[in-house]
This record gives C-alpha cells, structure tokens and sequence, in this order.
C-alpha cells in the first residue's frame, strides 16, 4: 500500500478514537456507569469483528498455529483495551474530550518513541533521533500550550 495512503488511514484513525470516545462517554453519561459504556462498546465491536471475520477470512489458524501463540498474548491486549476505554470513558465528562485526547496523545507519543527505539512487541526497530526528540517535544509543548 501507498504509504501516504497509510498516514491518511492513521491520520482517519485519530479521528475515529475522538468521535468514538465522545460518543461511548456521552453513553456512560447516560447510562450512570463508564463500565457499562465499556461493555456496550466493547461488546458490540466483537460482534462486528466477527461478522468482519466471517466475511474476510478465508482460512482460520490451524490447532498447532494455535498452540505456538504465548497464553499472555491472548490477554494482556484485552486487558490493556479494557482498561484504556474505560478510562477513556471516565475522563472525557470530566475533563473534556479535547483535554483527555490531548493528555492521551501525549502519552501515546512519549511511549511510543520509546517502544519504536527497542522494537518493544516484536514491531520493527525504529531508533530515536535527534530530530524525532525536537519533534515529539514540539508535539508536546504544543499540547501543553493548547490546554494551559
């Protein structure tokens, strides 16, 4: 794939993760409980994989592909997406979306240059450079001025 063609897809992402996490904290609002948005959202998004499955794969993992998989693996995500919405949910009526996509964001930059420098998950290496040091503190500072 084009690799612009990528950045715009994460690009549209970023958009997704703000409209999604007003829309299911908006519903917790509702329903009195973030965790209950959480379930809601995270329930229905497995329904949707799987209908996505059931269309899309043509040939599932076989019982030895299977067995290779570390158990953490089938869990560790889980529990980290659990945790991630939730808060999500939880932060954004209290501290606005743009504030808690903001303090989010800084957060995702800050670990992920660290990860992408040891090629932390088994993703490709990506080394930290001077320039993506003065970028991601640019990005930063830029938040920052943004909320204070």
């Amino acid at each position: 794939m084009n690799y612009i063609y990528l950045l715009a897809l994460s690009f549209m992402v970023g958009i997704m993760v703000v409209v999604q996490g007003g829309l299911n904290a908006r519903l917790g609002v509702y329903l009195n409980n973030p965790l209950l948005a959480t379930s809601a959202a995270l329930s229905l998004s497995a329904l949707f994989t799987i209908v996505a499955v059931l269309v899309t794969v043509r040939q599932l993992p076989s019982i030895q592909q299977l067995k290779v998989i570390p158990l953490y693996l089938w869990f560790t995500g889980a529990i980290f997406s659990f945790i991630a919405v939730s808060l999500f949910y939880y932060l954004i009526p209290k501290l606005g979306i743009s504030t808690a996509v903001s303090f989010g964001l800084c957060g995702q930059i800050m670990f992920s240059m660290i990860a992408a420098n040891y090629g932390w998950f088994g993703l490709p290496i990506e080394p930290i450079a001077i320039k993506k040091v003065i970028g991601t503190i640019a990005m930063m500072a830029g938040i920052f001025l943004i909320k204070f």
